[in-house]
């Protein structure tokens, strides 16, 4: 939610534009409510994702033996005499010394787990299901609210809907008289009741109004529809996504990193990964390690492991900075390094969204990045609060308590609106019309 939207009294009868504004805000509001809470608190949680598992998991994340680091093979061999019957998916490199390996496996029964490993001694030292930690949970409530490509849906048309609040928001702030000017840019403490809500929503929506629509904009790469649907394949076809020398490695049954991995950075979602040669892997993951290091890079990588012949061992790394993103591709037959690339080989779109994801994330400039994002979360949080007690407090009793139905000419104006929003967030322009013919239809009963 943003800034007040019930400044009824203050707005002029021939205002038409103004109407049809509030009536949008308020259903944006209504609608969206309980997912932005949703979203504003898992969000607010994963930005802190590592001190919050350093302090739950701390015998899982530091390594006893300190500095120490053995080849990952040692890792490996470890956690498969641990889970025999586990298939092996992927190695996670500790990112600076004093930290674990991490381990991700396929057990035999049961969901998949992630092996936290020393890698001074290869000591397994425990395991857990992602999903069931505070900030696994968060990670995929916040992205799909555990709904899978429902949830995934239901995320992308909350954001679309929040930027329509942000923008309503902002005209409702907007003074209608000479005599709000001196309220403008502060609080009027003088205020009780209703009208102190109605301050906090104002002031709360004017000063993160900024922060929320990066939010949306760095997060909306990520969806399905406007993402995966949209902005992907437009930056890929025009050049500028994924590095264009990995186009010649597609075909119909190419993999991509994120069926290798299960995670990747965005720009590299959709690209193709080599096919390696048909036959058995005669290289050892020591082999591959050696490889790395010799490209530079030696800590902090992410290896996906060859599941059948033909795969190929694909790592990258992830740094808080984009800029220090690599990815290789190794052939697991012979060790020929036959793919890489790295930040400077993206395209303008791709570099940018990787910016601005990293920025959302908290990561880009440390603990200063984490704080910063963490305000619009907050302000979210008391924007949903206090914008559902002003509709509580002046909602009629046993009504919705919406803005009075729209005459012929501010109708126009909000379907003008509502053609431009589905041009920019068809899901949010899909559910508008949903919410009017809804609204439309009880009016209709109401009125016989």
């Amino acid at each position: 939610m943003s800034p007040s939207h019930s400044q009824t009294s203050q707005t002029p009868r021939n205002n038409r534009l103004y109407a049809a504004v509030w009536r949008w805000h308020f259903y944006a509001g209504l609608i969206t409510a309980p997912f932005l809470l949703i979203l504003a608190i898992t969000g607010a949680i994963y930005l802190f994702n590592d001190e919050i598992n350093d302090l739950l998991h701390p015998d899982l994340r530091f390594a006893p033996t300190g500095n120490q680091v053995q080849a990952p093979g040692a890792l490996l061999e470890a956690v498969q005499h641990a889970y025999p019957a586990a298939t092996l998916n992927r190695i996670d490199m500790p990112t600076e010394p004093g930290r674990t390996a991490q381990i991700y496996i396929s057990p035999a029964q049961g969901p998949d787990r992630r092996v936290f490993v020393d890698p001074g001694n290869a000591a397994v030292l425990g395991s857990y299901v992602y999903t069931s930690t505070l900030v696994g949970f968060s990670d995929v409530a916040h992205g799909s609210l555990l709904l899978g490509n429902t949830g995934d849906a239901i995320v992308e048309l909350v954001a679309c809907w929040a930027f329509v609040l942000v923008i309503t928001g902002l005209y409702l702030w907007w003074p209608r008289k000479r005599t709000d000017q001196r309220h403008r840019f502060s609080p009027n403490l003088q205020q009780r009741g209703r009208k102190l809500w109605r301050e906090l929503h104002r002031l709360t929506g004017l000063y993160s109004a900024v922060l929320i629509l990066f939010l949306i904009i760095t997060g909306l790469p990520w969806a399905n529809l406007w993402g995966g649907q949209f902005l992907t394949p437009v930056s890929n076809a025009l050049g500028m996504g994924y590095p264009t020398f990995l186009r010649h490695h597609g075909s119909d049954d190419s993999k991509t990193l994120v069926d290798t991995h299960g995670e990747a950075p965005w720009t590299l979602n959709a690209a193709p990964v080599p096919h390696g040669h048909h036959g058995a892997s005669n290289i050892s993951v020591n082999q591959v390690h050696q490889i790395l290091v010799e490209q530079g890079v030696a800590l902090g990588y992410r290896l996906s492991l060859p599941q059948e012949p033909g795969d190929i061992y694909s790592a990258y790394t992830y740094p808080a900075q984009p800029e220090g993103q690599q990815t290789f591709h190794i052939d697991a037959h012979n060790g020929t390094l036959i793919g890489k690339a790295g930040f400077d080989d993206y395209g303008a779109i791709a570099k940018i969204v990787e910016w601005g994801v990293a920025l959302h994330m908290g990561n880009y400039f440390g603990r200063a990045n984490q704080l910063l994002m963490l305000f619009p979360c907050l302000a979210i949080i008391i924007l949903v609060v206090s914008g559902l007690k002003l509709w509580w407090k002046r909602r009629p009793q046993g009504s919705l308590g919406a803005p009075k139905k729209l005459a012929a000419g501010k109708k126009r104006n909000l379907a003008m609106i509502t053609a431009i929003l589905m041009l920019l967030f068809p899901l949010a322009g899909i559910s508008f019309i949903i919410v009017l013919t809804v609204d439309m239809s009880w009016q209709a009963i109401r009125s016989q």
